[in-house]
């Protein structure tokens, strides 16, 4: 399952997707590390007509296979935004 959040940041909006087994997690690779709180990544199940009605200058963080396919989809990122994290696809797009 997919998880989407909405946050405010500098006055724009920052979108999570996320897989919902990532949440409490921690991914650490030599000097890259992401933390998957609950409390920035834990929102609601996705739906994806939501993905479709996304305006540009919308922030993305995403983590996660499920996710970053779902993404790629509905070309929110392209595949030069993805980096791993101890074979954890993430992308963040500003």
């Amino acid at each position: 399952m997919i998880l989407i959040k909405e946050h405010f940041h500098h006055e724009r909006k920052l979108i999570t997707l996320c897989d919902s087994s990532l949440i409490g997690k921690t991914f650490e690779d030599n000097n890259l590390n992401i933390k998957i709180t609950e409390e920035f990544y834990k929102g609601q199940k996705l739906n994806e007509s939501i993905l479709s009605n996304l305006k540009q200058g919308v922030m993305f963080n995403i983590v996660g296979e499920e996710s970053i396919k779902i993404a790629l989809k509905y070309k929110l990122i392209t595949k030069k935004n993805i980096i791993k994290i101890k074979k954890i696809p993430h992308a963040l797009v500003i």
